[in-house]
């Protein structure tokens, strides 16, 4: 089965082929403009608690909890509701997340990318 949800930088060039774009980051990535960022949803209550985010700031040592901290927060129930709405408004399209991370394999997204495949 294909995924319909994967993950791209906010650097990295739109494409026709991402369909629904969604820039899941709590805080507006450094130098991007408003402008030139190519998003349809900014939904900043999926990224991870600001606690979490915080604590985790990064450090690769951290990700093994950080990943099981992040999961359990997404696997809540007002979370789940979350994740079905942008589903629903994708109306089978794919779904695109975009982050602002700078590690390509340890960043939240990959993460949420997951859950939301689990539901799709």
């Amino acid at each position: 089965m294909t995924e319909k949800v994967k993950i791209k930088r906010v650097y990295d060039a739109a494409e026709r082929s991402d369909g629904v774009r969604i820039l899941v980051d709590r805080l507006w990535p450094r130098g991007v403009s408003k402008e030139d960022l190519k998003y349809d949803i900014w939904n900043k209550d999926l990224a991870p608690s600001p606690a979490l985010r915080k604590w985790f700031g990064h450090k690769v040592e951290h990700w093994k909890q950080f990943r099981d901290s992040y999961q359990s927060e997404l696997r809540a129930p007002e979370q789940v509701e979350r994740m079905r709405a942008v589903i629903h408004e994708a109306k089978g399209r794919n779904i695109t997340l975009v982050y602002a991370a700078k590690d390509p394999d340890h960043n939240h997204a990959l993460i949420l990318a997951q859950e939301f495949n689990r539901l799709y």
